[in-house]
């Protein structure tokens, strides 16, 4: 870490880890005021300070430094010491600093109360998960949810940062081996490995978790990743599940190609043939109904309350994939899912900077999948954790806007000449409308449309569009469009994309939150060169 020799200036701090964090031993130990910065003080009574880091600060720092305040940043720790103790006027204070803010580690003080059902351990980073639902009390809308979740009410990484830190560990230390056997015996609660959990990445889960109303939350590297560890973790050797028709391509491979390999078979139903899976229950030991709501790329929609009260009744289990809906326009589990799965890719992340998936249900489900999945090991990067965490932070208003451009656009385009269908669950013309009206608030970004035309004369609109990207993928900012028959299905021949029904003229418009009139005049532009 290279640290400048210049004049820095922090505002004085104290961490919320360490009531004494700074504190110095012995009879002598005495408190200076820092200098005042123009007179500026907090409504603590708190000043500005001026903190002159040396040019050999790194060299100066102690190993045991170094490790205990790796988590948070060692210049932030040096931060807070220097602010509450007297070595902001001294030269040489670097490593005594620091060694002071380690020291307390020491000390026969246990453990602090952060806040309520969250603790933390000085010896080895102690901490308890607080349920999704504490923030029902104060917190009345998801967006706000969104914002605080897994934060406001303290989190894993201890610090007085309004952003959560990225913690980038691959493994973390245990003091003593008495302390490791105390946590191999879950008496202590603590991280082995970077692929068995990070600090970071519980904020994350637990914003996602408050949203679903889970009660636990896995985060993974893909969406993709989600799915094939749910499938292999809930669904035994020889067992059988039941999907959708109209569903993302690839879990359909990995359903049709890979889980035969381990005696697990399928029957693949349509999103509205409750008489399918009724026969499917009856004829076939079930463990799991596995289906998108809405799906991909029409836009279809399950009735999950009725799904999963026929699955339970046999002993299945239900588990919805919600990536179109978001957690804001459909709340899975309380319809009555067992489980709900995100690509957070998409509307979660909503920066098309980001790979990850979710599940999210009770703990004894997310368990079975999360030991599948530290063996399989598709840990999502603390980077990403954290992106996930700041797209989460605007959610609430990027969906508000695409679900209003989208369903605007879906009218504008169904009444247009030039265009033969639109698939949305907002239009009356939608199969599924009622449907969705029952178990959405909101009908999501995604309208996807049939152009009057072939694959050349779709293709042409597609490039005459000047707005959105021709891209995969679908639920950031920047609006996105694409050609399924290119884009998903180029490798099979036109029939076999029927089989789909995947035609030529399909487009799949994502819309992200630029200006609506923006969008309309370009699309209508684009549709009169055709």
């Amino acid at each position: 870490m290279a640290v400048s020799s210049c004049a820095m200036a922090f505002p004085a701090f104290e961490c919320r880890s360490d009531p004494d964090f700074s504190r110095t031993d012995g009879p002598s130990a005495r408190k200076i005021k820092p200098p005042m910065l123009h007179g500026a003080v907090s409504a603590y009574g708190l000043s500005s300070m001026i903190l002159k880091f040396p040019p050999n600060f790194v060299r100066q720092l102690s190993n045991k430094a170094r490790r205990n305040c790796s988590n948070i940043g060692v210049a932030q720790v040096v931060a807070a010491s220097w602010s509450n103790n007297q070595g902001a006027s001294i030269p040489k204070p670097a490593a005594k600093a620091v060694d002071a803010a380690a020291a307390p580690v020491e000390t026969g003080v246990d453990e602090v109360v952060v806040a309520e059902n969250t603790t933390f351990d000085r010896e080895n980073v102690q901490f308890e998960v607080s349920p999704p639902f504490k923030y029902a009390s104060f917190l009345n809308s998801d967006g706000s949810v969104a914002i605080h979740a897994g934060e406001r009410l303290g989190r894993a990484i201890v610090t007085d940062a309004i952003t959560t830190p990225v913690v980038n560990t691959s493994a973390y230390f245990f003091k003593k081996t008495a302390d490791l056997i105390d946590f191999k015996e879950k008496r202590r609660a603590s991280f082995e490995y970077g692929r068995y959990g990070n600090y970071t990445t519980i904020v994350a889960e637990e914003k996602i978790s408050a949203l679903e109303g889970a009660e636990s939350t896995l985060l993974m590297a893909s969406g993709m990743c989600a799915s094939t560890v749910l499938l292999m973790a809930l669904v035994p050797a020889g067992g059988h599940l039941v999907t959708t028709t109209d569903c993302y391509r690839k879990t359909r491979i990995f359903i049709e190609t890979i889980l035969p390999k381990m005696g697990i078979t399928a029957t693949v139903i349509d999103p509205a043939d409750i008489g399918g899976l009724k026969s499917a229950l009856e004829n076939n030991n079930v463990s799991l109904f596995f289906t998108e709501s809405p799906t991909n790329p029409f836009l279809r929609c399950v009735d999950v309350e009725m799904v999963s009260k026929l699955c339970h009744e046999k002993g299945a289990l239900v588990c919805i994939d919600g990536t179109f809906a978001t957690p804001l326009n459909q709340k899975a589990l309380a319809l009555g899912a067992d489980i709900v799965l995100h690509s957070a890719t998409k509307f979660i992340g909503g920066h098309n900077d980001v790979l990850a998936g979710s599940i999210s249900g009770p703990e004894k489900l997310i368990s079975a999948a999360r030991n599948l999945h530290h063996i399989l090991g598709g840990v999502l990067n603390p980077n990403a954790a954290y992106l996930i965490i700041r797209g989460m932070k605007t959610l609430h208003l990027r969906v508000r806007q695409q679900n209003s451009t989208a369903q605007k656009m879906a009218e504008i385009l169904e009444a247009h000449p030039k265009v033969s269908r639109v698939y949305y669950p907002g239009l009356v013309s939608h199969p599924e409308h009622q449907l969705a009206k029952k178990q959405m608030t909101g009908f999501g970004g995604v309208v996807s449309f049939e152009v009057d035309g072939d694959l050349h004369t779709t293709a042409k609109f597609v490039d005459a569009l000047k707005i959105p990207y021709i891209a995969p993928s679908f639920g950031g900012c920047e609006s996105i469009v694409d050609q399924p028959a290119i884009m998903s299905y180029w490798d099979l021949p036109q029939s076999g994309r029927a089989e789909y029904g995947i035609l030529d003229n399909l487009v799949r418009f994502s819309f992200g939150v630029e200006d609506f009139e923006d969008l309309k005049a370009d699309i209508l532009q684009a549709l009169e060169t055709i």
